[in-house]
């Protein structure tokens, strides 16, 4: 399904400039990144103390197997109000939010009273990135207060809104007219001030389906004079036909939210085929943050209607995967070429979680960074194959038993290609030698449980933990 057309032409930005403009943006990620994020466990309610120390729990559980960019999500800039006794907010969206003099929102006094600073450096003290949420448009608090936009005679918020484009799921932002006076002044005056701040990563929302906005966006950054990685996330469909303006960022979502549903296993096998074929060329297709370990933290089950209705997916919980489906779910991560960006909550996770998530051999394959593809399909089995890009002979597949029951049988090595004549494959999870029948597999899989193999033609052991 695509987007609704709407009166704008699709950018114009001639193609040599926007190639130069991509590689020099991949530039920044040769390989998918990985990190942390927020939204999984605090939803809009991420606030300085629980940052801060899952800040320390990054550097400590994550960084050192390549994890590098942590991600404060939406409503940084809330307002939000807070019963007595409690620790987070029953709101799911603030009522008030934080603007600057120009419209461009601010640090909450209530969530971050310190402002990001303070957790800026420290990330940076550590060897980290710091990543921030960003709706796509102008505050709606800067329309309606006309606040005058950075560096123009006399416009205001008000002259570059769109008021019928509007989130169907956040109130917070008007749609920005790219084509109205002040339109690009205002979006670079928001990235110079992100830029002043040291941040390294910004994930838009509400713009996938906005060509437009989105070239507006990546002319900011290439002005804010700092490297900033670029992630875009949903709001309307992604659509093939704006494959060239979303290489013109570094991440793109191609799911909804994914959640620690089953049900969420086969949106992820949905988009991973849907994009399989599409000419990438150094953007990484993005399946969504990893919802392992404890989830909406914030967000205890108090027993009534509003605890089920705040921003995410559920109330405060472990998630709700079983060990295979967690395999399963970080397997496609890997062959996919996904990013990788943990959900839990960190001070929490368990070791065998952590094991999971910073496996070598895992690990190694996702930073290959080739988007594995559907090689077979049969009663519910899906073989998916992700060449090594240095090596021809050697590289990654998945058998994935997408059956909510166990499943005993044969599958053919044929599909795999050229690398189906490897003799050496090794089974990752498992950390055990595969010995083919001829040019079969006889395997025993549990429900929703997957087969990662590595084939490697020298014989090499892959590294294990």
């Amino acid at each position: 399904m695509r987007p609704p057309v709407t009166s704008h032409p699709t950018p114009t930005q001639s193609t040599p400039d926007r190639e130069a403009r991509a590689q020099r943006v991949h530039a920044l990620t040769p390989n998918p990144p990985r990190g942390w994020n927020s939204f999984d466990c605090y939803g809009c309610s991420a606030n300085q103390r629980v940052a801060a120390a899952n800040l320390e729990a990054f550097a400590q559980k994550l960084l050192p197997a390549g994890y590098d960019t942590f991600v404060i999500d939406a409503g940084w800039f809330g307002e939000y109000h807070i019963p007595e006794g409690w620790d987070f907010t029953n709101e799911k969206h603030a009522a008030r939010v934080r603007v600057d003099r120009h419209g461009r929102f601010l640090p909450s006094n209530v969530s971050f009273p310190n402002g990001l600073q303070p957790l800026i450096d420290r990330a940076h003290e550590l060897g980290i990135k710091f990543g921030i949420h960003l709706m796509r448009g102008v505050p709606r608090a800067a329309v309606e207060q006309q606040l005058p936009i950075l560096g123009t005679p006399g416009l205001t918020a008000a002259d570059i809104a769109n008021t019928d484009d509007t989130c169907p799921w956040c109130h917070y932002m008007y749609g920005v007219d790219v084509d109205r006076p002040g339109a690009q002044a205002y979006y670079d005056s928001v990235f110079q001030l992100f830029a002043s701040w040291g941040i390294d990563f910004i994930k838009v929302d509400d713009v996938i389906h906005k060509p437009r906005e989105i070239e507006a966006i990546t002319t900011a950054i290439d002005r804010c004079g700092r490297d900033i990685v670029l992630s875009l996330s949903p709001g309307g469909e992604m659509s093939v036909d704006h494959m060239a303006t979303y290489r013109q960022a570094n991440l793109f979502r191609v799911t909804a939210d994914i959640w620690d549903r089953r049900n969420d296993l086969d949106r992820s096998f949905a988009g991973w085929e849907s994009i399989q074929d599409l000419p990438l060329d150094g953007v990484w297709p993005d399946l969504d943050m990893i919802p392992f370990g404890h989830l909406m933290v914030w967000n205890p089950d108090r027993g009534d209607d509003a605890s089920a209705n705040l921003a995410g997916w559920g109330t405060a919980r472990h998630d709700g995967f079983t060990h295979a489906q967690r395999r399963t779910f970080i397997t496609q991560r890997a062959l996919a070429a996904s990013p990788l960006f943990f959900g839990g909550e960190l001070t929490m996770t368990d070791d065998d979680i952590l094991r999971l998530v910073t496996h070598p051999g895992m690990l190694e394959c996702q930073a290959n960074g080739v988007v594995g593809r559907l090689a077979y399909r049969q009663d519910h089995i899906d073989v998916w194959v992700t060449p090594d890009r240095h090596a021809p002979d050697r590289g990654w597949f998945g058998v994935f038993n997408r059956n909510p029951q166990p499943w005993q049988g044969r599958v053919p090595l044929e599909p795999l290609g050229p690398l189906h004549r490897s003799a050496k494959l090794h089974d990752l999870w498992r950390n055990t030698p595969l010995t083919p029948e001829g040019d079969h597999l006889s395997l025993t899989l549990d429900a929703d449980d997957v087969l990662f193999v590595r084939i490697d033609d020298t014989g090499n052991t892959p590294p294990t933990r």
